[in-house]
């Protein structure tokens, strides 16, 4: 994914908003063309889609099939391939690299149970799998200059109880924002607390073009703002926990049950092989995902992460990687009152919630 924002002008910004926030609805060509092939889609509403007809065991598809099955995941978000039993950790590396980078670029700790170096093995017992992971919106990968094109997330074990993943739609949340709101986020470019990589906080999608918003809740450190020519500076503390809040709350309030129309509770089916474009959308694990295996039941989930198609770079004739000499000189601009914390979780906007990576 490459970033286009330094080609943007606050003149576009507001030329394209403000818009109702929308998923776009499945391509009637891709459709056809899909089932063509014995491979059928269903809408999942508000946002994803539901695959039928394709065995991720199985060889692999007509290139025609995998080009509309990943367009669809860009445009909604995600897709499920329910039905497909219990994949080992080689097929499911297999299925993974049908999309994007199409190569594993896999980061995380391997759990002792986890079949392969691949396979992120989370659970809700830490005998079984790693716990906690993921409470907050974010996007996996956002360390690398290339963040993961795709994920996959493949349920092992259903919980007896609820076990879910949020996921929200980018574009839509972006066209969610009022106007004024946009364009002073199109100036922002967030700095990794432990890589110090920049990303843009608003891109236009490299498979779509939609326009999208992008912040990691969990692991950034500060945020710089253009201000003028080649001039950056760091968001104060106060502008942080706004800022940081702001963009939970228009993620959260993409949900149904808040009156949304642009992000999804879902909920786990055995068999279930979730693939999503890492840049169309957020996730994050739902609370009752972690709750004790006792209570709520044994959960399982194998996640897998894919090598970037491009870089995603911030724009602006930034470098991809924050300097000393660029942070100094944000600092000094922002009058000493700029923050940036480096390493682990970085700033904690909330002291009052749960973040772990």
């Amino acid at each position: 994914y490459c970033a286009m924002a330094s080609g943007f002008s606050a003149g576009e910004a507001v030329a394209r908003a403000p818009q109702e926030p929308t998923v776009p609805s499945l391509d009637l060509a891709r459709v056809a063309l899909l089932k063509g092939h014995g491979v059928t889609l269903e809408a999942i509403e508000p946002m994803g889609a539901k695959v039928a007809g394709l065995d991720l065991k199985g060889p692999e598809p007509p290139a025609a099939v995998l080009e509309a099955l990943q367009a669809e995941m860009a445009a909604r978000g995600f897709l499920v391939f329910s039905g497909q039993g219990v994949l080992s950790g080689d097929e499911q590396c297999k299925a993974s690299e049908l999309w994007g980078g199409r190569q594993m670029h896999s980061t995380h700790g391997v759990h002792p149970k986890a079949p392969n170096e691949h396979i992120f093995r989370l659970s809700n017992d830490p005998d079984v799998g790693i716990n906690g992971v993921g409470p907050q919106w974010h996007n996996d990968g956002s360390f690398e200059v290339g963040v993961f094109s795709h994920v996959g997330y493949h349920i092992i074990r259903v919980p007896e109880k609820k076990g879910d993943t949020c996921f929200a739609h980018l574009g839509a949340a972006f066209d969610a924002l009022p106007r004024a709101t946009q364009e002073f986020w199109f100036r922002l470019v967030s700095v990794n607390a432990t890589s110090g990589v920049l990303h843009p906080m608003v891109h236009d999608h490299l498979i779509t073009g939609r326009r999208s918003v992008y912040l990691h809740l969990g692991m950034t450190g500060g945020v710089l703002e253009k201000i003028g020519e080649d001039q950056f500076r760091l968001l104060g503390e106060d502008e942080l926990q706004k800022l940081f809040h702001s963009y939970n709350d228009l993620l959260n309030n993409g949900l149904p049950e808040n009156g949304g129309n642009y992000a999804i509770s879902y909920q786990y089916q055995e068999g279930d092989c979730i693939f999503i474009d890492n840049l169309a959308l957020a996730h994050k694990a739902s609370p009752q995902a972690h709750f004790d295996a006792k209570e709520q039941g044994l959960r399982i989930l194998h996640r897998t992460t894919v090598k970037a198609m491009k870089p995603f770079l911030p724009g602006f004739n930034l470098p991809a990687t924050a300097t000393q000499e660029l942070l100094n000189d944000a600092q000094q601009i922002s009058k000493g009152k700029g923050v940036f914390v480096a390493g682990g979780l970085g700033f904690r906007w909330d002291s009052t919630i749960r973040m772990q990576n």
